[in-house]
């Protein structure tokens, strides 16, 4: 486990299930897009399963309801301490965790998720798991969609200092690295990737 920050922390825990299914965790830091790629990857391609995850932050101003299942602390913590995250991990004062996928047979797994849970994933599915790590064009983009989204100026500043931290670690865990620059480019990588390495696991 990477050095966490005071106040980090990270859980968690994995069944031999999720050995027998592709499962691409899709990472970068707050920013590069990562949810607007993973939405269009989804409309492109079939055989997908997304984990939605669970935070205790409030919904961002004009973000879906959808985007991740919303609760308080309380209920978070219970879930966690019943063992119904994947992994979770707590960050800039929020808990976010990642339900235990239920994928059909033949389906592949994608977790959208920070580098935390990213080195616990690959660490416990060493032989099934690959991971995107998304990178911005330049900081300028990438502080301009952060406050596209409705970030705090203050979260904003927060979360650019923490983008370095996240692209040393994401960047040393990747097994491939895509400029999120063009959005319809960058989806094609990343299904190019997932075609790839679906390939590579079915034919061990």
């Amino acid at each position: 486990m990477h050095n966490q920050n005071p106040g980090e922390s990270s859980q968690f825990a994995f069944n031999d299930d999720l050995g027998k299914h592709l499962v691409v965790v899709i990472s970068g830091p707050g920013g590069v897009g990562k949810g607007t790629v993973v939405r269009a990857l989804l409309d492109s391609e079939r055989d997908l399963w997304l984990s939605k995850s669970w935070t205790t932050r409030a919904r961002r101003e004009g973000e879906a309801a959808d985007a991740y299942t919303f609760v308080d602390e309380a209920t978070f913590m219970d879930h966690a301490d019943k063992g119904g995250f994947l992994e979770w991990a707590e960050f800039l004062d929020h808990h976010y965790g990642t339900p235990w996928p239920n994928p059909r047979d033949g389906q592949v797994v994608i977790l959208e998720i920070d580098v935390q849970g990213a080195q616990q994933v690959l660490r416990a599915l060493p032989n099934s798991a690959r991971m995107v790590f998304l990178m911005p064009p330049s900081k300028e983009v990438q502080k301009e969609r952060l406050e596209h989204r409705g970030d705090a100026s203050d979260h904003v500043v927060k979360r650019l200092l923490e983008a370095s931290r996240e692209e040393e670690i994401g960047l040393g865990l990747a097994h491939a690295v895509i400029v999120n620059d063009d959005l319809e480019k960058a989806v094609g990588e990343v299904a190019g990737k997932i075609m790839e390495w679906k390939s590579k696991l079915v034919s061990k």
